[in-house]
């Protein structure tokens, strides 16, 4: 595990602030997730969020995490090295966020190597946890182990796909609904920008009469 200085000035600002919004309730619960998720061999942290960190740090738990929501056969990292070379933990939690990336969670809820590996925002890394856990209960694939109550349902969207036949119809209405212009013609009209010729009652061209006066 990386080691890192202390924090003065703004810098501990920050740090404090990303440090509120880290949840120990969260923190619980996805322990709780992880460790059925996982299975019975792995050990329960002590609760904080320095555990939780140490925990999680060395990819090997997020790897196997990963791999335990897919069928026996398809999991995404094929080899989980057990090993204390920093590059090589580092390069297990990149697998890990790559492969739940590719399972849905959005980018956006990824939390970056450095948040884990040293520290900097515990908070997304509950993210991403939060929602890898919600796209596992909405997927409903069997693979998911836990209470349902612990993550969000998200809503799935209906795709409709329509035949061409359909297509053309609904062409067709369109063009009806919005009119015809069969017919139609521009005598009587002002051409655009030709000033508007304006006559006496008393005229004789208003009259019928072209003659000139």
């Amino acid at each position: 595990m990386a080691n890192r200085g202390p924090s003065y000035g703004l810098s501990r600002e920050v740090q404090d602030k990303i440090d509120q919004k880290y949840d120990p309730e969260l923190e619980t619960r996805l322990v709780d997730w992880i460790m059925l998720q996982c299975g019975d061999d792995l050990v329960r942290p002590e609760p904080g969020k320095q555990n939780f960190q140490n925990w999680l740090v060395d990819g090997t738990i997020l790897c196997r995490l990963i791999n335990s929501l897919y069928p026996s056969g398809m999991q995404p990292i094929k080899k989980i090295p057990e090993t204390k070379m920093a590059f090589k933990q580092m390069e297990k939690i990149s697998q890990f966020l790559q492969a739940a990336e590719a399972y849905g969670v959005t980018r956006g809820d990824i939390f970056q190597t450095v948040d884990l590996w040293e520290g900097k925002d515990m908070a997304a890394v509950q993210r991403t946890l939060m929602a890898l856990g919600s796209e596992a209960l909405t997927k409903d694939d069997g693979c998911f182990h836990g209470n349902k109550e612990w993550f969000h349902r998200k809503s799935k969207t209906h795709r409709r796909e329509f035949s061409e036949e359909q297509l053309r119809q609904g062409r067709t209405l369109i063009g009806m609904q919005m009119g015809s212009n069969r017919g139609a013609s521009q005598s009587g009209m002002t051409g655009y920008g030709t000033p508007r010729q304006i006559m006496r009652y008393d005229s004789p061209r208003r009259n019928g009469d072209e003659s000139t006066p």
